[in-house]
């Protein structure tokens, strides 16, 4: 089970590395007024959702403690992101505010997840 486990831990960090990938390649873009959220930016934020899902359910099947509002924070957090994005996918161009509040989320989510124990 351990090796599950470890297997969607990696695949929640690829989607996490694309969605502040996305994010971090429009920063000039965004700057500009010109930035855009990228197809990578939404299937980073739906691998993250299947994968976190997947590890929640995973570790309590396993017996393991799972932190509940952690969990919880984490998933308005990516719900938020998920839909910010999926309703802005297909605009030429996204203001600069909402644009910057992904990425800020984004970076919070993170935050959350590494330095919450």
């Amino acid at each position: 089970m351990d090796v599950l486990i470890h297997l969607f831990v990696g695949l929640h960090i690829v989607g996490i590395a694309a969605l502040l990938g996305g994010f971090l390649t429009q920063m000039k873009a965004m700057g500009q007024g010109t930035a855009r959220f990228v197809p990578g930016m939404l299937h980073g934020a739906l691998t993250m959702l299947v994968t976190g899902v997947a590890l929640v359910g995973i570790n309590q099947a396993d017996h393991h403690s799972v932190n509940a509002i952690k969990i919880g924070i984490k998933l308005a957090l990516l719900i938020v992101i998920l839909g910010l994005v999926y309703v802005k996918r297909d605009e030429v161009r996204v203001e600069k505010p909402l644009f910057a509040a992904v990425g800020a989320l984004t970076i919070v989510n993170i935050f959350i997840a590494v330095l919450w124990t």
